[in-house]
């Protein structure tokens, strides 16, 4: 096996507040906080002379990560928070939640709102995209019936 595990996956916000604020409402704890501004992180992502607030969000399982950045320095080189679906690149992460529409709703009272529309898959998930704060797209699946948590109904496509 060449990996363990995935951590994390980075967001950059412009405000990490709301960004906080966003996810602690999907769900996820508040890991912890820093300022990072040692010379050793921009040899690690390349940007160098990097001054960056993180905030390590966790979900509630421990297994997965989401890590929000908001850089004070160097100034933002690209911003896709918009961006559609189907461009390149990272888009979206997508979390399991016990029941859609209560997190939809919940959300919504943060600014969110949904993509397009919550659909049934096949009677085994039910889904959708919404755009939270800053336009940051995220995936949001309820899992129905009897699948086990295992199992891939991609598998069955093939």
């Amino acid at each position: 096996m060449t990996i363990k595990r995935m951590d994390n996956v980075g967001i950059v916000v412009e405000n990490l507040e709301n960004a906080i604020e966003f996810f602690t409402a999907l769900g996820l704890n508040l890991e912890g906080r820093m300022l990072i501004e040692e010379e050793w992180a921009g040899r690690v992502t390349g940007v160098r002379d990097q001054r960056v607030e993180i905030a390590m969000m966790r979900t509630p399982d421990g297994q997965s990560g989401v890590e929000l950045s908001r850089f004070d320095a160097p100034a933002i080189a690209s911003d896709h928070r918009t961006a559609p679906v189907n461009s390149f690149g990272y888009l979206r992460v997508m979390f399991a939640v016990d029941d859609l529409s209560e997190t939809v709703a919940r959300l919504a009272k943060l600014g969110a709102s949904v993509v397009d529309e919550i659909v049934n898959y096949e009677d085994i998930y039910r889904l959708c995209y919404i755009r939270g704060p800053e336009g940051i797209l995220i995936g949001l699946a309820q899992q129905l019936g009897q699948q086990t948590s295992r199992e891939n109904p991609m598998e069955r496509k093939r």
